[in-house]
């Protein structure tokens, strides 16, 4: 039988879940993630990745009953003030759930494989290739996304990386929109030290990382993070 080549925390990528000997004949014929029915949806964690595999996994509040979703307590920790601000907002309406920020470079990688899970799982997404133009300035399109959206997504990235050091980001204004409790960072293919040498403040907020847990299950947390 052949052994799936990523057994802990799943395949980060269509294209490496296409390369696994044991996943790949699974994911043929279903022409994306769109093509999933709904009642595939508790099981997508399982599907394209499969449960972390961390022993130490409790359940927030605000996981629903049946949910296969598990969480550590860092976790839960780390979401819970933005899980309370979501519930603050959820009377102002036309709000998206949630705001994707990424560096131009991963608009059609990491960027695009995460919009398009969440967009499975029923999320409305604020994503730069749908709604904001290119040229802007990163720090205003993240505050404008903020307000018109629940909880605000930074996939932080090396290129994300490049492009921070590239802005010259001020340290004043990511401390006025890290005190919103409304911002998540995604860290993907860099480290938590890298993020805090170039961004202090963005680095001091605890997140999610990729190389923790695989990015199907990274969506459904967010997707349960944001649901109402």
């Amino acid at each position: 039988m052949a052994q799936c080549t990523a057994p802990r925390n799943g395949h980060r990528t269509a294209s490496g879940r296409d390369a696994c000997p044991a996943c790949s004949s699974r994911s043929r014929g279903y022409g994306g993630y769109s093509s999933y029915s709904p009642s595939a949806r508790s099981s997508l964690g399982n599907s394209l990745g499969g449960s972390s595999g961390r022993s130490s996994s409790v359940k927030p509040r605000w996981s629903k009953a049946g949910s296969s979703v598990v969480y550590t307590s860092a976790e839960v920790r780390t979401l819970t003030p933005v899980r309370q601000n979501v519930e603050k907002r959820s009377s102002k309406p036309d709000l998206r759930d949630i705001f994707l920020c990424h560096a131009w470079d991963d608009r059609k990688g990491v960027a695009k494989e995460l919009h398009d899970l969440l967009e499975f799982l029923d999320v409305s997404v604020w994503f730069s290739e749908k709604d904001v133009l290119l040229g802007s300035n990163l720090l205003r399109e993240i505050d404008k996304g903020l307000a018109k959206s629940r909880v605000g997504i930074v996939l932080v990235t090396p290129s994300f990386l490049d492009r921070i050091a590239g802005d010259g980001i001020a340290d004043k204004e990511l401390s006025a929109l890290l005190a919103t409790d409304l911002l998540i960072p995604i860290v993907h293919d860099t480290t938590y030290d890298d993020l805090r040498e170039a961004s202090p403040l963005l680095g001091s907020r605890s997140g999610l990382n990729t190389a923790e847990d695989s990015i199907s299950n990274i969506a459904e947390k967010l997707a349960e993070l944001v649901a109402l």
